[in-house]
Order: C-alpha cells, then sequence, then structure tokens
C-alpha cells in the first residue's frame, strides 16, 4: 500500500484502558516512519487518563456512552461531524460497527480490524482501504501493529514504553518520602472487573507472607468502587503502605518506574510496569495469555504457553491447574461472576517464587 506520506493520522481506540495504552508501539511506528506526522487519537471517556499519558498525541477527541443530554446517535453523529475529512489516514483497533465508521469518516484512507465473521464485516471490507481480521491467538500488540505492516512500515520488533511528567515523579518522590520508603515493590490487588481480583483470603496470606520478606510494599489502586472495596479490608503489616486511590495515572506511572518489582493481577498496572522492564510477578485467572500476557520487551513476546508457574524473560505468571484454564470467559458464569480457578493459586507458590528474586 505504497501512498504519500500521510501528515495528518487518526488511531481510533473504543475499548479499555489496556487496550489503549497498548497501542503506543502503532503510534511509535507512525511517528518514526512518517517523519513526526500529527497524530491524534479516538478514546472512549473512561480512557482519558491513560491516552494523556501516550507519546506523540495532538489532540484527543472523546466519545462517551453517558453524555449529559445526549443519546449515542447525537454523540456519534456530533463526533463524525468534528472529525469528517480531518485526517490523511485513520487506523482503527476495534472491529465495531461505530468505530470503523469513525475510520471510514474521518481518513482518506482509512485501515480497521474486522470480525473474522463475514457476515458482519462483509461491508467493512468493501469499504476500507485496507483491513485485519483481529486474531485473539495472537497477541493485542501484534494484532495492533498489523496496520504497520499494511502500510508497507517494518513493525520489527515492538517495544512498549510508558511517560510521564516531571511534576508526577518529584509528586511520587515526596509521597514516598514522606513514609520512609525506599526500596519497594508495587502490589496491585484490584482489576477494571471483579472476576479478575485474587480472593481476599489468599490476598491477605500473600501479603503477610511478602511483608516478611523485609521490602516495603506499596499497594496501588484506583477510587473505584472495587478498588476501595479492596483498600478497606487490607491487613494492617508494617511494610505494607496503601496509597489506593492517591494517585493520578500520570503519578501512577511514576511510582511503578520507581519500584524494583511488580505484583498483583492482569490489569493495565502490570502493563504499565512490563513496559519499564520491571520484574512482573502477574497473577492470572481466566485471561488469555496469548492476547493479553505482559509483553517482555527483552524478548519482544508474550507467552501463549498456560502453566501453573512460568517464566519468560523478566515475567513470571501464576495459573491454577485446570485443564479449563485460561476460558477467555468473564467469570466462570462468564457473566462477570466468581472465577474459580482463581481460588486455586497457592499464595505460598506466589511467596516462593518471589522471594527468589527479593531477597
Amino acid at each position: 500500500m505504497k501512498k504519500l506520506a500521510p501528515r495528518r493520522i487518526l488511531v481510533i481506540v473504543q475499548r479499555s484502558n489496556g487496550d489503549v495504552f497498548l497501542s503506543s508501539p502503532l503510534i511509535e511506528g507512525l511517528f518514526n516512519a512518517y517523519d513526526r506526522p500529527r497524530i491524534d487519537i479516538l478514546v472512549n471517556s473512561d480512557t482519558l487518563a491513560i491516552a494523556r499519558t501516550l507519546p506523540h498525541i495532538e489532540e484527543i477527541h472523546l466519545f462517551s456512552y453517558h453524555a449529559q443530554g445526549k443519546g449515542r446517535g447525537a454523540e456519534t453523529f456530533g463526533l463524525l461531524k468534528k472529525i469528517a475529512r480531518r485526517y490523511d489516514l485513520s487506523i482503527n483497533l476495534t472491529a465495531s460497527d461505530r468505530s470503523v465508521l469513525f475510520a471510514l469518516v474521518s481518513g482518506r484512507t482509512a485501515i480497521s480490524a474486522v470480525e473474522v465473521d463475514r457476515k458482519k464485516s462483509w461491508w467493512k471490507r468493501l469499504l476500507l482501504s485496507a483491513c485485519y481480521e483481529f486474531d485473539t491467538s495472537r497477541h493485542i500488540i501484534e494484532n495492533n501493529t498489523t496496520p504497520l505492516d499494511l502500510l508497507g512500515i517494518s513493525s520489527g520488533k515492538p517495544v512498549v514504553s510508558s511517560c510521564h511528567s516531571p511534576e508526577a515523579a518529584e509528586s511520587v518522590e515526596k509521597m514516598l518520602a514522606e513514609r520512609g520508603i525506599s526500596k519497594f515493590v508495587i502490589f496491585h490487588p484490584g482489576a477494571q472487573y471483579s472476576y479478575k481480583v485474587y480472593p481476599e483470603k489468599l490476598r491477605t496470606a500473600l501479603l503477610e507472607g511478602l511483608n516478611r520478606l523485609g521490602v516495603s510494599i506499596v499497594v496501588t489502586g484506583s477510587r473505584s468502587a472495587l478498588d476501595l472495596e479492596i483498600k478497606s479490608r487490607l491487613p494492617q503489616l508494617n511494610n505494607v503502605y496503601d496509597v489506593i486511590g492517591m494517585t493520578s495515572m500520570d503519578e501512577l506511572i511514576a511510582l511503578s518506574a520507581g519500584s524494583i518489582a511488580y505484583i498483583g493481577v492482569d490489569t493495565l498496572t502490570m502493563h504499565i510496569a512490563a513496559s519499564q522492564n520491571k520484574r512482573i510477578f502477574g497473577i492470572f485467572g481466566p485471561t488469555i495469555l496469548s492476547a493479553w500476557s505482559p509483553w517482555c520487551n527483552g524478548l519482544g513476546s508474550g507467552t501463549r504457553l498456560n502453566s501453573p508457574v512460568q517464566t519468560y524473560g523478566n515475567v513470571t505468571l501464576f495459573q491454577a491447574d485446570m485443564p479449563c484454564v485460561a476460558c477467555g470467559h468473564a467469570g466462570c458464569d462468564d457473566n462477570h461472576g466468581i472465577s474459580e480457578c482463581l481460588y486455586l493459586i497457592d499464595p505460598d507458590v506466589i511467596i516462593s517464587e518471589i522471594a527468589k528474586v527479593i531477597k
């Protein structure tokens, strides 16, 4: 697909925080290949905080599912009007009808992920300049950098990076100094969805074991109802410091940058720590590793293997030893209920692996 180098590019990512954050290798590839073009991004409003931390982004367009005084139709039409034909190139990383429409209307050249099912995607394949099938057996990074290949740009060995401001670094340094913290690990128990959360009894046993290692444990989280519920149930331990709900996204990235390791569930904070090449200890339930395992920059890959304990590069992952792992469902009922597999991950096994590194 050889064309004149685009000067205005729109990247569309209408999914979760992790999807937005892991679009950075695509953005970096476009920025370098086309000699510093203007790159804007269109995201859902609840991912604005992480979108603001991405490099090379000039303007952020927001789609809100809960816009005041607007229905989704009016919100969609208003955004279409704003972005219509403003861009030389639009790249959409999700296959939803709305996001494909945004790509088609905004870019003179429009590339998008599409569904494998041609009954759903036939019109998208017909109208788009180029498309690719979103493949859940491939890592999200590999999916997100496929548009580079379609544009004749080598994706090479993708690297995930993260950025934070000097002000965030200063704020975090002050927060740590006030608590007398120097060497520390991040412990992140919460997630966007409860079916990913390590159960309270096991989580407490894990924290008690980590507390005995003699290193400061900084517990992070957002101000969501789920994270605040976890906060209210944290054990009081001498090496455990709770900062749940006390950092901005910018400060969270800065805090992670100063840590020696990440311990916790599979969520955005894990991917941030992996982008900083930290030692990762990830607790996984039903999430499919081939798509969502922590990306190891050193190896240029994640993992496709399911195993109770595995290490690749700087990453160690823990899963239950069950034939259904990993199922990819939202809990065992596939309706955001309990994930039984998380109840079968022994905290002593996690502590043992961490102790080998931390000591």
